[in-house]
This record gives structure tokens, C-alpha cells and sequence, in this order.
């Protein structure tokens, strides 16, 4: 999923949350919004409105005392170079129905 729109910046979101009920909502609300690379970790193209709605759709499944998100916006050059070693990344399945 790369994107050329220059009003969206890719996000890389990375989660830690110990309570699996929790962590499962935060994974189907993510699910939505990007690309599901890592364990507890989304890529997403987002626009600033994108994000302060993904933000705020977070955060009443969030636990502050022991639940962490974060948010790291990558340039449109840094993306470009992100490299993955090893093995493929985690895959959603999906079914279309035509």
C-alpha cells in the first residue's frame, strides 16, 4: 500500500497493550485505517484529520496506566527506504465477494 498523495504521511503505529480483550479491539480499529506489517505494528497513510479521528477512536480502549501507543509519521523519503529483514510480513485474510 504506498500512496503518493502529498496531504496523506505515512504513519507507523506501534502497539503495546497487555490485556488481550483490548488489544484486539485496538488491532480492529487499526485494521480499518492501514496495513498490518508486524505483530502489534500498522502502517497507515493518513491525512491530519485521519489521524486525529484514529486518535480519538483509540483512545476509550485504551487503559492509560498500562496500554502505549504511538504514532511515528515517516517522510515521503524515509518510506521509501524502509527495508524489511526476514520473514513476510503478517497478513489479514481477506475474502472478496463478487
Amino acid at each position: 500500500m504506498r500512496h503518493r498523495d502529498p496531504k496523506r504521511t505515512l504513519y507507523v503505529i506501534a502497539y503495546d497493550i497487555p490485556n488481550n480483550k483490548r488489544r484486539t479491539k485496538v488491532h480492529k480499529a487499526l485494521s480499518g485505517m492501514g496495513e498490518w506489517t508486524q505483530y502489534s505494528l500498522f502502517e497507515c497513510y493518513l491525512t491530519e484529520k485521519e489521524l486525529l479521528q484514529l486518535r480519538h477512536r483509540l483512545e476509550p480502549l485504551l487503559d492509560p496506566e498500562t496500554d502505549s501507543v504511538r504514532f511515528y509519521p515517516l517522510c515521503a523519503t524515509c518510506a521509501s527506504k524502509v527495508d524489511t529483514v526476514g520473514s513476510e510480513k503478517p497478513r489479514e485474510k481477506k475474502t472478496i465477494i463478487l
